[in-house]
């Protein structure tokens, strides 16, 4: 015990269950890179957005947010990283439905009768 006192909180940090030796560290620091993609992509135009791209990524998200809670070790790194890609994702959404809302409506074609012969 008096050992584990004398430990100096990088050496801790190294060798927790979820430090820089396991992939419980490694997998979210790598993730970000979805996040940053995400905001990245609020400069594209909304029609270029994939919904169904920005359904999974927010699902997964906020899905692995919780789960890396209720897992062991927990996960707070993972938990952290999954939530800001679900936030990323959601705020996508909510332009493409915002921008679906506010749209105007789409031309209708006039349909002309064929003239008949006399």
């Amino acid at each position: 015990m008096a050992a584990a006192a004398g430990t100096s909180a990088f050496s801790r940090f190294i060798n927790s269950p979820v430090g820089p030796k396991t992939i419980h560290f490694w997998a979210p620091a790598m993730k970000w890179g979805l996040v940053i993609a995400g905001l990245g992509d609020l400069a594209r135009p909304v029609d270029q957005i994939s919904v169904r791209q920005q359904v999974s990524l927010a699902a997964t998200g906020l899905i692995w947010t919780r789960w890396s809670t209720i897992i062991t070790p927990k996960n707070y790194s993972l938990a952290t990283v999954n939530f800001f890609v679900g936030c990323t994702a959601a705020y996508q959404l909510a332009r493409v439905a915002l921008n679906k809302r506010d749209a105007p409506p789409a031309a209708a074609e006039t349909v002309t009768a064929a003239p008949t012969a006399a």
